[in-house]
């Protein structure tokens, strides 16, 4: 093989190790931006079922010691920052008490806007247990991606925080003995 040959080789493989290099950096700043897109999303959907568990709360529709319990949960949930998922799941357990109350459909039936503010709460939860599935789902890529030995040595994820998962209680009906929740059941008709 001729000199010029060589180096023409070892151009086009120095070229083609460049160019993936930068491609794995493209990759992993995309993961990082759908994961702060997939944050905003979950952000959003907790502050909604917050919103809505303190407009059931403030509704008149329950007994006040109920009414009482639900909004510390939620005002406790929204005002939450960084250690923001035990005030969630708190907030998930005082909707399960709530919602598991002996007659508590029964209760609430013909009375105005009962049945729209449930439904409305129901969406509001499904919302949550979706957009942790996304965000979660992003933060797994993520460190998938920057586990991989040539990100790790090259450092290509640059400052970037390594993120972390949010796992929550997020399942308004309880099921079995404990009471655990399942995923996302009907609570509506």
């Amino acid at each position: 093989m001729s000199p010029l040959a060589s180096i023409l080789l070892a151009v086009a493989v120095a070229v083609l190790l460049g160019v993936y290099i930068s491609w794995r950096a493209g990759r992993i700043d995309r993961l990082h931006a759908r994961v702060d897109a997939a944050s905003a999303a979950l952000d959003a959907a907790l502050l909604r079922r917050s919103s809505v568990a303190l407009e059931l709360a403030s509704s008149g529709l329950l007994d006040p010691a109920t009414s009482v319990l639900l909004a510390g949960a939620a005002h406790d949930a929204r005002l939450a920052d960084d250690a923001r998922e035990l005030p969630e799941s708190d907030l998930t357990r005082a909707l399960r008490a709530v919602f598991s109350q002996p007659g508590f459909r029964s209760s609430l039936e013909g009375r105005e806007g009962a049945e729209e503010l449930l439904a409305e709460l129901e969406g509001a939860a499904h919302k949550v247990f979706l957009a942790r599935k996304f965000y979660n789902g992003a933060v797994a890529a993520t460190q998938a991606a920057r586990a991989r030995w040539l990100a790790r040595l090259l450092r290509l994820a640059g400052g970037a925080a390594q993120p972390d998962f949010f796992e929550i209680d997020d399942s308004l009906a309880g099921t079995g003995e404990d009471l655990q929740g399942t995923d996302m059941p009907r609570l509506t008709s």
